[in-house]
């Protein structure tokens, strides 16, 4: 069994290849991707040769963590049922190159307990699941009262925010593009914002230099949550012990924070919509990932696979 699958050779050289996979087991299932996400945090840091070393870390490699299909083989231990729709937050299941992340091809191999079912209403925005359960996951016990950036990110730790009943937020935007469609909450540049009082900053704009900034934004006893996914980070010292600064990082979401993000999506209290602004078809990748990481006005570009094979 074999598939088409974006490949990253090397740091900005990408292309459409034919790769094989494994048999799946007792325990696998085999999805027929429909839409894959391109990641502008994770995925352009492999892009662009600036991933931090992973275990398994390496090129040629499949990237890609944001992918939905139909389960069209299901193993009698997977757990899951041909036909259904499910979210696949990426593949190990190659053979011949690296599946560190692996979602960006046609057809998947997966341990059945890996993925999750996902309504048939969600359509294309289930690719959005991952990202939104990462932000669930990391302001679940800790509601910002300030967001660091409005991608698509920081709209997904806004509109989270407000669906837990926790007061609106203050999002902080540089980009003209990106400082539209604030459902509920304001957004604003940093130098329009005199406070200095906050509790509780996230940061989702990856960017490894603005803890100084941040750190000068905090109350005593303020907790920066990175939300983010960085190199290096550094801060002056001083600033931060005189406010017994908490600094936290958010790591990937936990199964509770998936099932606990689908239950705001149920009751209506979460909505994904006006998230994905761009949709290339699969054969056209080299192009999309230019798109999604070069362009301001991309909040997710996804890759529809449904032709393709």
């Amino acid at each position: 069994m074999d598939t088409i699958a974006v490949i990253l050779t090397e740091p900005e050289n990408l292309r459409l290849q034919r790769v094989g996979l494994v048999a799946p087991g007792d325990e696998d299932v085999v999805v027929d991707v429909e839409w894959s996400g391109i990641s502008t945090g994770t995925e352009k840091l492999l892009y662009t040769g600036r991933m931090p070393n992973f275990p398994g870390m390496g090129y040629p490699l499949v990237p890609g963590y944001e992918s939905v299909g139909r389960v069209v083989q299901a193993g009698p231990a997977s757990g899951q049922a041909v036909g259904s729709r499910v979210f696949i937050p990426g593949s190990r299941g190659f053979r011949d190159v690296r599946g560190l992340f692996g979602g960006a091809a046609g057809r998947l191999v997966s341990s059945g307990k890996r993925v999750v079912p996902v309504g048939e209403e969600l359509g294309e925005r289930a690719v959005l699941l991952a990202l939104a359960a990462t932000a669930y996951h990391a302001i679940a016990e800790h509601p910002p009262e300030l967001i660091i950036g409005h991608g698509v990110l920081g709209r997904l730790l806004a509109r989270i925010t407000l669906a837990m009943g926790a007061p609106a937020p203050v999002v902080w935007e540089s980009s003209p593009e990106r400082a539209d469609d604030a459902r509920g909450y304001q957004v604003l540049d940093a130098d329009r914002d005199g406070r200095r009082d906050y509790g509780r900053i996230c940061d989702a704009s990856g960017d490894a230099n603005i803890l100084d900034l941040l750190i000068g934004r905090l109350r005593s006893g303020g907790e920066i949550t990175l939300a983010g996914f960085y190199d290096r980070l550094s801060f002056a010292f001083a600033p931060a012990f005189m406010r017994e600064a908490r600094i936290r990082i958010a790591a990937e979401w936990h199964p509770n924070d998936m099932a606990a993000l689908n239950a705001l999506i149920a009751s209506g209290k979460l909505s994904l919509d006006g998230l994905i602004t761009h949709r290339e078809p699969a054969e056209s990748a080299p192009d999309a990932y230019r798109t999604a990481f070069g362009d301001a006005r991309c909040l997710k570009m996804i890759l529809d696979w449904r032709k393709f094979e």
